[in-house]
């Protein structure tokens, strides 16, 4: 049976009128100093009553009432699974490593996931690996063998990003929504995109780069990463006749360049999103949109705590959805 939205599309509505347009991030770049971004912020009701002034706390604050409004209106968490599985793949990185090296992950966990990161943590501990959710099963065991055997944390990495490259792709495909298989398919092919790259520069091996790369309907990742193998122009070669050949001068510049560019393909696609009034597309534009504010907010605030120019942040911060 489908889903009816119109209350969350309704409720969504209203908050996008409230959320921050370009003229707000220049007026926040212009900003004399972090202090004086989160005054503003406050102004446009960030924060709590508490009138704080950490960076971090803050933009906490934002993410957890970002996702408390959207339990309000879809309490069914499965629709935003895409968005939250990296993070429970992250959190099975922070409990093997922690573990291994016999320390505590508490401040590397994240919190808006799938699986509460501790039950993560206390799975892996004991070694208990039926008590994770199914999808972390395989890369948990594979993952914690290979460490445990060969000390190598790249490899380790390589096994869980691999798996949730999979995971995310297999949500996309499985999706009715448009922007949702859209979103999947640039997040996994993007992330081939930068390994091979990175692979290219590096110049690691066939069989590690073929490991690492995981499947996508947009690329051929055997010829990518055959190129990756060769020299980074093959990369660039490769890249000239598929759907990413714009994004080269981007990926020349740097990895955050291409990244930028990624975010801005997603959000230019999620604006017609805006007259859907009955499917879960307008909702998950808002939660991207969202999501791109704050990272964006981020980076002005780190900016100015670290006294960076407006123009090197004015050349990172993505296109906004209003």
């Amino acid at each position: 049976m489908q889903q009816d939205f119109t209350y969350a599309v309704a409720r969504i509505r209203y908050r996008e009128n409230k959320l921050l347009n370009d003229a707000d991030l220049n007026a926040l770049l212009s900003a004399k100093d972090a202090d004086a971004v989160i005054r503003l912020l406050r102004d446009k009701g960030w924060g709590d009553n508490a009138g704080g002034s950490d960076p971090d706390e803050l933009l906490r604050l934002e993410r957890e009432k970002l996702w408390q409004f959207i339990g309000e209106i879809v309490p069914d968490k499965s629709n935003f699974y895409f968005l939250l599985v990296p993070n429970d793949f992250h959190n099975l990185k922070v409990a093997i490593k922690s573990i291994t090296r016999d320390i505590k992950p508490d401040d590397m966990l994240i919190h808006d996931a799938v699986t509460d990161p501790y039950a993560i943590y206390e799975a892996v501990l004991k070694r208990e690996y039926e008590n994770l959710p199914e999808f972390l099963v395989e890369p948990a065991k594979e993952a914690m063998s290979v460490l445990l055997q060969t000390s190598d944390g790249q490899l380790c990495d390589i096994i869980i990003d691999r798996a949730c490259m999979e995971y995310v792709g297999k949500l996309g495909k499985a999706s009715d929504e448009e922007i949702i298989r859209l979103y999947c398919e640039l997040f996994v092919a993007s992330a081939d995109i930068k390994i091979a790259v990175r692979s290219a520069h590096t110049k690691k091996r066939l069989d590690f780069i073929t490991r690492a790369m995981a499947p996508c309907e947009t690329l051929d990742v055997e010829r990518l990463a055959v190129a990756a193998s060769l020299s980074y122009e093959d990369v660039l070669k490769y890249l000239e006749n598929t759907r990413y050949s714009a994004a080269i001068p981007q990926i020349r510049s740097s990895m955050s360049a291409f990244e930028k560019w990624c975010d801005d393909c997603i959000t230019e696609a999620m604006k017609p999103q805006k007259w859907e009034p009955f499917s879960i597309g307008p909702v998950v534009a808002y939660l991207l949109a969202r999501e791109n504010e704050i990272k964006a907010v981020r980076m002005i605030l780190s900016a100015k705590v670290n006294g960076l120019s407006d123009d090197v942040i004015k050349e990172r911060l993505r296109m906004m959805y209003v």
